[in-house]
């Protein structure tokens, strides 16, 4: 069963998640924010369950069946005009793809389909039978391939585009909520364990002020704001600007925000606060 591990913090009801889905057999869906951890889930429960971990990443380009497998027909041809006897066996032209691997482990192993929602539309119901059925067949060579284990099967979106009603009543769902301040206090103490505690209140507080303010085109995300403390830890003369009551300035804030309207958002904020005094 799976728990939190030394580097990934998980809420009850991820846990109840994880473990449902491998009880019933079923592609764990998972959703939330960009930078929650979602990608890191697959990579912990591998490590937790002591399994092995492939990753399929996927891009707005990507066709479900190559995660099955690619004839490589120009190979052949190229192999063929050299007079190359490997042409004699088609499979010699077969590239496995990432389900293939899987579905050749002999011990249960653990399959990241990772950002399902930038790939066509079709893309998730061109997978519908080969993830109830746990078997593809290879036209080339006139195979059945088999999983010889079902692996766990952890599939991410970021919401891009809506998934096929088909496709979601195969799926075990859970959102990820943003983590509440205790909670990523939790999260940092896995990551900066000898933060200074005022320094971490600090942070917290600018940090979930920002993703409340009204008109942010991206909120900052639990990564972000990993990657803003170790840098204020590097830095005491921002920790200094930090720590000033007075000052409104959010130092090296290029960790936190990534695009120029929240920074100009940020700035009239600043100038209004100031003005006010």
């Amino acid at each position: 069963m799976f728990n939190s591990t030394e580097n990934y913090i998980a809420s009850d009801d991820l846990r109840l998640a994880v473990n449902a889905a491998i009880t019933l057999e079923k592609p764990l869906l998972i959703k939330g924010e960009p930078g929650t951890g979602k990608t890191q889930l697959a990579e912990e429960l591998a490590k937790s369950l002591n399994c092995k971990l492939y990753q399929w990443h996927i891009k707005s380009t990507t066709k479900a069946q190559q995660g099955l497998y690619e004839y490589d027909a120009v190979s052949r041809l190229r192999d063929s005009q050299l007079g190359d006897e490997r042409v004699n066996d088609i499979g010699n032209y077969i590239i496995k793809g990432k389900l293939w691997q899987a579905f050749e482990e002999d011990e249960r192993c653990i399959l990241l389909i990772d950002e399902i929602d930038k790939a066509d539309i079709e893309f998730p119901n061109d997978l519908l039978q080969e993830l109830d059925k746990m078997e593809f067949f290879v036209y080339e060579t006139q195979q059945v391939i088999k999983a010889k284990q079902r692996p766990i099967i952890i599939i991410t979106s970021n919401n891009e585009k809506e998934l096929p009603d088909a496709f979601l009543r195969r799926c075990f769902f859970h959102y990820i909520k943003f983590p509440t301040k205790t909670e990523m206090q939790q999260i940092i103490d896995v990551h900066h364990p000898h933060v200074k505690q005022d320094l971490l209140k600090q942070t917290l507080d600018v940090f979930f002020e920002l993703r409340e303010l009204k008109g942010m085109k991206k909120k900052p995300s639990t990564s972000e704001l990993i990657d803003w403390l170790k840098l204020l830890m590097a830095d005491d003369i921002a920790q200094e600007v930090l720590m000033d009551k007075k000052s409104d300035i959010i130092p090296l804030f290029g960790a936190l925000l990534k695009n120029e309207q929240d920074v100009s958002l940020m700035e009239r904020l600043a100038f209004m606060t100031r003005r006010n005094r």
